[in-house]
């Protein structure tokens, strides 16, 4: 898989966002409406990548500044179209996740799923997320699962 950053409103990325919305809608009967805008994953303050797959675009996510100081990675429309999963293009989009944040200089991963995604949940907690205290829009809903995993520093070269 070929991960690119892209705009949040490239074609690709729209395309992807809106599959992961009716995936949403299905499994909690609406879409997630955390309020999200394209500046939101624009350098510096975030990043937003699709994964490309003989040229198709199979999977994307993305992570915008979260904290007084935006100190924090907030992971946002992480998603693998259902033909693509089962070959790792989650775990592997979430290592660059953490990669660009890392070096965008930011200290941890905080994320939000729910309960209807178990297998959201067992990737995170797989990759090391951990119980975070709630935080957004959904910070009171009791289907909601508030997770987050402190980046380390790369080690050194040599």
């Amino acid at each position: 898989m070929l991960i690119k950053a892209v705009g949040y409103d490239h074609p690709d990325a729209v395309r992807l966002v809106e599959a992961i919305q009716q995936e949403v809608v299905e499994r909690y009967g609406g879409p997630d409406e955390t309020p999200v805008s394209v500046a939101d994953f624009a350098p510096p303050r975030g990043l937003f990548l699709v994964g490309y797959v003989d040229g198709t675009a199979v999977a994307c996510a993305g992570w915008r500044s979260h904290g007084e100081h935006g100190e924090d990675a907030e992971l946002k429309r992480m998603y693998v179209v259902p033909s693509a999963r089962g070959n790792g293009y989650a775990r592997r989009l979430l290592a660059e996740i953490e990669r660009t944040a890392r070096e965008a200089g930011r200290r941890r991963v905080i994320l939000e799923t729910g309960d209807r995604q178990p297998e959201a949940v067992t990737l995170y907690r797989s990759a090391g997320y951990t119980d975070v205290e709630p935080f957004g829009l959904y910070a009171c809903a009791p289907e909601s699962i508030h997770l987050g995993k402190v980046l380390k520093e790369p080690a050194p070269a040599g």
